[in-house]
């Protein structure tokens, strides 16, 4: 977590500087600010900060514990939390990618495959729910 910390805060200065240096190019350069570059480099600089204050505020939160990536004494499955569990060979999840997929191409094209892409959603919904209900997988 230390090294995370120090990253967030080297890459909000890093924009900081990057924002301060394109701002006085351009002044020296062009005689005036270019407002784009600027800004997005102000900007970097603090969502880099706000990621950095988060983390920091996280690190204290949780009484300086170090996690089991920032020890060098730690095997590889220390770090590994429970997923959950999920059926193997299962199709459901491609159906619920479908769904969305259709709903986009049919605000950008068609509309009559909106309809098409909510049923979509709710049968992916429902079959993937009940999925160990029936079929090879029941309990």
């Amino acid at each position: 977590m230390k090294t995370n910390i120090v990253i967030w805060w080297m890459l909000a200065v890093f924009f900081f500087v990057c924002f301060a240096g394109y701002a006085v190019w351009n002044i020296v350069d062009h005689g005036g600010v270019e407002w784009i570059g600027t800004v997005v480099f102000l900007f970097a600089a603090f969502m880099t900060g706000l990621i950095g204050f988060f983390v920091t505020a996280l690190h204290r939160g949780q009484k300086g514990v170090e996690l089991p990536e920032d020890r060098l004494d730690v095997g590889i499955d220390d770090a590994d939390p429970e997923v959950g569990e999920f059926a193997p060979w299962s199709w459901w999840p491609i159906v619920l990618a479908a769904a969305p997929a259709v709903g986009v191409l049919g605000l950008a094209t068609a509309h009559f495959l909106l309809p098409l892409a909510a049923a979509l959603l709710v049968i992916g919904l429902v079959g993937w729910v009940y999925e160990y209900y029936r079929g090879n997988f029941a309990r």
